[in-house]
């Protein structure tokens, strides 16, 4: 992925960001005091996305000296960004999701997201094109109309009853059903470790166990078809299964939480893109002390046998245990504790960053069978041979000439019988035709492209396989990526009504499976992660601290709560609280008021009792 400019996070942040600096030097917090951390610990982060950059910030603030490496040039993992002829793209997540998640993570640093952000509410939210009868056999079938998600609740109700009689009623206790189920996930699922079963133990968790059971127990699938019957309102309210990286067979009923975001609340986007909100995470996380080194890539974690410190240990144990909490439970004895991570830089030069604490936020497979030796890993190779990966995709990046009004900033295109799309895709195989989804950042960001001219991301869902290859640069990807880019083109041109869409290309550059595999360490070159099945999600999902080596931790899609940026903030404050000893099921308390004074304190002390968030302040 290093065709045209990089990124304005490279350029902006990164010169000479790839030499690890001197021992001791720039260790001074923004307050002006030392940056030495709980017991005199360095940190060390693996990995410069979203989770990295947020879990280095959150520690640099608790008073950890903080060494983060990112392997690319350029900083945001999945989220980052390419510019070219005048066209600047994201490249991966384009969904700004729970922006309650995003400010709660801002205040916890002291800012919000109004500050750091110019975020637009996009009306329609997104549009859905639906695939007709006979499509395919060379007449359009009576496709029907497009349906317009809109960003108010009340108007998606009256859309969804001129679909179908009764669906009105119907999406309203759809949609109070899944706001209820989201506050409680915000408040007793997505923020724990899973480390005490205490906070599940609450009144009103156990009083809610007759509803948890059966939005466990039954697919999204049949959740949404035992209440609606038209096939389009059930392919809308079953596509969040795909943010999670899986289907709507396959993921649990719990899951409809997520209409309460899209369906009520709308989607909004900030303006610069993707790319601005990595900018901001990269500033937010060297205004805590982070010291960030790109073109570093981490070859190994280092480790020394776990008993050799011992006497030392109990001789001096550290402010608030936190090292006694390493194991990770579970009754077993951990057979190494971490003591760094040795680093390759730009040069091939090779350098041992010692740390008491190393965070892992590369991709978790990446990390357990490439960092470590078998004896020490976790997560080994037959553990993933039981997981299921969620889907690859090829991703295409057009400039286009001329308007394309036809778009909104989100589409999706839904094919007609998509239970044999995921079926395809579950299988191994290249499905034909692909549910597509298609973002116009032109429609509300003037910046994305040159005048007169429009900015295009098509994503086809496909297997999770590098052996599908390469994309490339003005259709010189390998031949089966280039060909699904051109069905996926064809199939919006006809479906949207822009039959001169592929004349008009300026810029074309794909992506396939094999560059997720080999430049984001992405496991089977997923474009997310392990799928939000049952059996991997919540407590079923990859812990985040290693049971073999005291003091390696994770953060990311890969490990609790899952995937999604607003998830892997998540993952962040979820590390901090395992090093604490928190074993709380809520978000962190969050500063009285964001302010200067606020920005250069650190996070309250583990000490410190942790009373609830105010409701009226709550993500």
């Amino acid at each position: 992925m290093s065709a045209g400019r990089r990124s304005r996070t490279t350029a902006a942040h990164d010169a000479g960001a790839g030499a690890l600096r001197p021992e001791g030097e720039g260790r001074v917090r923004p307050d002006g005091e030392d940056a030495s951390g709980p017991n005199g610990e360095n940190v060390v982060v693996i990995g410069g996305g979203i989770a990295g950059l947020a879990s280095a910030a959150l520690l640099a603030r608790e008073g950890y000296s903080v060494d983060l490496v990112e392997a690319r040039d350029a900083f945001g993992g999945r989220a980052g960004s390419w510019e070219h002829e005048g066209f600047r793209f994201d490249t991966g997540p384009s969904w700004y999701l729970m922006p309650d998640v995003f400010d709660h993570f801002f205040r916890l640093l002291g800012t919000t997201a109004e500050a750091e952000l110019d975020l637009q509410q996009l009306d329609p939210a997104y549009r859905v094109f639906f695939e007709g009868e006979g499509e395919g056999e060379g007449n359009e079938g009576g496709r029907p109309e497009p349906l317009d998600i809109s960003a108010d609740r009340d108007t998606n109700i009256a859309r969804f009853e001129a679909v179908q009689p009764g669906a009105g009623r119907a999406l309203a206790r759809y949609l109070d059903s899944a706001q209820r189920t989201y506050d409680m996930a915000i408040e007793r699922f997505l923020y724990t470790s899973f480390s005490s079963i205490r906070p599940f133990l609450s009144r009103d968790v156990v009083g809610q166990a007759h509803r948890l059971g059966p939005l466990l127990l039954q697919s999204l699938e049949r959740f949404v078809a035992r209440r609606f019957t038209d096939p389009r309102i059930r392919q809308v309210l079953g596509y969040p299964a795909v943010f999670l990286g899986s289907s709507p067979d396959r993921t649990p009923g719990m899951y409809h939480l997520m209409s309460a975001l899209d369906l009520t609340g709308g989607v909004l986007y900030p303006q610069g893109g993707f790319g601005h909100l990595m900018d901001v995470m990269v500033r937010l996380a060297r205004e805590s002390g982070v010291r960030l080194h790109a073109g570093t890539a981490a070859t190994a974690i280092l480790t020394e046998p776990a008993l050799r410190d011992l006497s030392a240990h109990q001789a001096h144990p550290a402010p608030r245990d936190h090292r006694a909490r390493r194991s990770g439970g579970r009754g077993r004895r951990p057979r190494a504790r971490a003591t760094g991570v040795r680093v390759r830089g730009r040069g091939g030069e090779e350098r041992e960053l010692p740390a008491g604490v190393v965070v892992s936020a590369a991709d978790l497979h990446h990390t357990e069978t490439t960092l470590l030796p078998r004896p020490l890993q976790t997560f080994p190779e037959q553990w993933w041979g039981r997981r299921t990966s969620g889907p690859g995709g090829v991703l295409v990046m057009l400039g286009v000439r001329g308007p394309l009004r036809e778009l909104p900033h989100h589409s999706l295109f839904f094919t007609r019988d998509w239970r044999a799309n995921f079926s395809a895709i579950a299988a191994g195989a290249v499905p034909e035709p692909a549910s597509v989804y298609v973002c116009r950042p032109s429609a509300t960001d003037p910046g994305v492209a040159p005048e007169g001219h429009e900015n295009l991301f098509v994503l086809a869902p496909m297997p999770a396989d590098p052996e599908l290859g390469r994309g490339g640069l003005d259709g010189n990807g390998d031949p089966l990526i280039e060909s699904i880019a051109d069905a996926a083109l064809e199939q919006v041109a006809r479906w949207a009504g822009i039959p001169d869409l592929v004349e008009r290309i300026v810029v074309r550059r794909t992506v396939g499976p094999t560059d997720f595999a080999e430049d984001l360490g992405a496991w089977r070159g997923g474009i997310l992660g392990p799928a939000h099945t049952l059996a991997q999600s919540a407590f079923f999902r990859a812990g985040n601290v290693s049971r073999r080596v005291e003091g390696l931790y994770y953060a990311g899609s890969s490990t609790i709560p899952g995937i999604g940026l607003p998830m892997c903030l998540i993952s962040a404050e979820i590390l901090l609280k395992r090093l604490r000893g928190d074993h709380s099921a809520a978000p962190l308390p969050e500063p009285e008021s964001p302010s200067t004074e606020a920005l250069a304190a650190p996070l309250p002390p583990a000490g410190r009792p942790s009373a609830p968030l105010p409701t009226a302040r709550r993500p």
